[in-house]
């Protein structure tokens, strides 16, 4: 056991390195070293920054303070208390950084927050119409962040041309955002690609635990089998031979309360069947499911591996990739933004980050 965990974090270390080495050698990371990434106005105004996400999901607003946490190490925001607790109501960071962030540069805009409801999908295209309406008639947004699959999806489009920042995607290219990890597809866009996480992450798990069943949770919809990057799951169950038990809980069109109880019974109902669970994103997967849901599968002595991250960890997953707060994930964006700011099309710039790799 332990000489199997060593060999698959020996894997892990040694595919990070050499992605890192071919990222220095990706003529996108030549063009990035051209364009600075120091503070700059705007022809002596503020950049004006706007954000669009598909619902409230809690790693949006997490990813969202690391990059302002980046924006702030490279000197484009001054200090700023930022709360260490999510705010349960819609676009209430969003508002914290309009009101309290201090800076010569840049501004977050503050009623250009935009959302999808709860990840309505009967909201979607209304949501989607304002913001490209807005950038396209008012044109007064000079970058957007759009958070998530639903955002990404709705803004990789030729129907405007805004800079736009996407982020927290599972999958970016099986989504449909951008063409490809090397190739955004437009020139106004940008999206974080992680090659083969998911899978490394699944085979990994795989070298530890030897299991032969594996469990997964994930709505079944192509947005759905992207947030569980189900796809990668496949692959891996495919080169190493292992079956997965399938458990289907509704993502969108369900409120907080349905979604939680679908993703518990799911995880519930596998009790007898797996071997091991990974535990993928899912809205209903939250602080207040996931006791209920970490208790009835330690119960039955099933190893988890949390997809999410650490935070799952501190709550009773057995492992996970460690995410250090974001922190590497929002200096990647901030430096993407910093750069777009100063010149850079967000199209010409990388996309590839790998995580350091940290159990």
């Amino acid at each position: 056991m332990t000489r199997s965990f060593l060999l698959s974090l020996f894997m892990i270390l040694t595919l990070a390195a050499t992605a890192a080495r071919a990222q220095d050698s990706d003529p996108a990371s030549d063009r990035a070293a051209a364009y600075a990434t120091t503070p700059a106005t705007h022809d002596g105004r503020r950049w004006r920054i706007g954000y669009y996400e598909g619902g409230q999901y809690p790693d949006y607003e997490v990813i969202l303070k690391a990059m302002v946490r980046g924006l702030i190490a490279l000197k484009w925001m001054e200090p700023l208390a930022i709360p260490p607790d999510n705010d349960p109501t819609p676009g209430g960071f969003w508002q914290y950084l309009a009101t309290h962030a201090k800076s010569d540069y840049i501004t977050f805009v503050p009623d250009a927050y935009y959302s999808a409801g709860n990840f309505d999908s009967t909201l979607r295209p209304k949501s989607r119409r304002a913001v490209i309406e807005r950038l396209n008639k008012k044109a007064d947004i000079d970058l957007m962040i759009a958070m998530g699959t639903w955002a990404g999806q709705d803004l990789a489009t030729n129907d405007h041309h805004v800079p736009t920042i996407v982020a927290s995607t599972s999958d970016p290219v099986g989504s449909g955002i951008v063409v490809s990890a090397t190739n955004s597809g437009r020139p106004h866009l940008n999206a974080k690609v992680e090659p083969d996480r998911y899978m490394r992450q699944v085979e990994m798990f795989h070298d530890i635990i030897h299991f032969g069943v594996l469990g997964i949770v994930y709505e079944d919809t192509p947005e759905g089998r992207t947030f569980g990057a189900v796809e990668a799951i496949e692959k891996a169950a495919a080169h190493r031979g292992f079956r997965i038990e399938r458990c289907y809980a509704k993502f969108g069109d369900a409120s907080a309360e349905q979604a939680q109880q679908g993703v518990v019974d799911c995880y519930r109902s596998m009790v007898g069947k797996v071997d091991a669970a990974y535990l993928t994103v899912h809205r209903g997967l939250n602080a207040a499911s996931f006791p209920k849901v970490i208790a009835a599968l330690t119960k039955a002595n099933i190893p988890t591996f949390s997809m999410s991250g650490e935070s799952e960890v501190k709550r009773g997953a057995l492992m996970s990739v460690a995410q250090s707060n974001y922190v590497y994930v929002g200096q990647f964006h901030a430096e993407t933004i910093a750069r777009v700011f100063n010149g850079a099309r967000p199209g010409d710039l990388p996309q590839v980050w790998q995580a350091p790799a940290k159990i």
